[in-house]
């Protein structure tokens, strides 16, 4: 195992710090995956989100969270089903860690999960002996967020990937057009005023960069659920785009550059964000 983790590791090229904390998260990510494979949660729910975009289609920022969605509604589901099993295929990986559920006051249609454990004892699992981890705050802790949303909304496509490391295991993916679905989403409404993730721009481009459609059903879908759109209002790719020139106008570019800093490792490509581009490149997207 540690030969196969070092393998893992290496890939990262960890310069700094920084770098190597979020080395040590990703291949840590890639174990939970392994081990909700081998508990049999992707039998009911699909892998989506930025995490997926960054493990299977190659996304060069770092993620922090792993978001999931259920195939089909189920208000019901219980993560912690697979919680025995995640545990231990975890601490065979060799990982010190906790998994527990957060327990929401009101009804939500997104469960929660968090997986913790100490930060320098991980960081120094996998770069022994590192100087880099010798002046860390022993009480830091890595944190790994879990979220199911358990009544997704529907026209989502599916597809199964196949992982070789750390371990062989298969899972189930939104595809392409659905996960670019998602981040449009995204990009839309998780915002307040002026202010925007960052990292949901930096998404939007690799999306187009690669040349990607969207979902433009299952888009629709999740604006109306949200309430962003209302069933039987005019939606269609030209809208879409009407939409995202409006959302562009509004952003404050420097803000959103803030944000996405601490994920990628070159800031250059960051220089020519503006509405002006960002609407310039949103002429050439397509609906699948």
């Amino acid at each position: 195992m540690k030969r196969i983790f070092d393998e893992m590791i290496a890939e990262y090229g960890a310069v700094d710090l920084n770098d190597r904390k979020n080395a040590v998260k990703e291949v840590m990510q890639e174990i939970v995956l392994c081990g909700l494979s081998r508990a049999g949660f992707f039998e009911r729910a699909a892998f989506y989100g930025g995490t997926a975009l960054r493990i299977f289609y190659g996304l060069d920022r770092f993620s922090e969270d792993l978001d999931f969605s259920l195939r089909e509604p189920d208000q019901s589901f219980d993560m912690e089903t697979y919680f025995p099993v995640l545990r231990r295929e975890v601490e065979a990986a060799g990982l010190d860690v906790t998994i527990e559920s957060k327990q929401k006051s009101a009804a939500s249609g997104i469960k929660t999960a968090y997986l913790r454990g100490n930060f320098k004892e991980h960081i120094l699992m996998f770069y022994p002996g590192d100087g880099l981890a010798m002046g860390m705050d022993p009480r830091e802790v890595v944190k790994i967020k879990l979220e199911t949303d358990v009544d997704p909304p529907l026209g989502a496509k599916f597809e199964t990937r196949y992982r070789l490391l750390p371990s062989p295991y298969e899972i189930s993916l939104y595809d392409m057009p659905s996960l670019f679905a998602g981040k449009i989403d995204a990009v839309l409404r998780r915002a307040w005023k002026s202010r925007i993730k960052g990292r949901d721009l930096y998404d939007y481009i690799f999306y187009l960069q690669r040349g990607a459609a969207v979902n433009i059903e299952h888009l629709r879908a999740r604006l109306q659920k949200s309430g962003y759109i209302q069933k039987g209002e005019r939606f269609d790719l030209a809208t879409l785009k009407e939409m995202l020139n409006a959302r562009f106008d509004a952003i404050d570019y420097d803000e959103a550059k803030r944000d996405v800093l601490p994920f990628v490792r070159d800031a250059v490509p960051l220089g020519v964000w503006s509405a002006e581009f960002f609407k310039a490149i949103t002429h050439g997207l397509t609906s699948a």
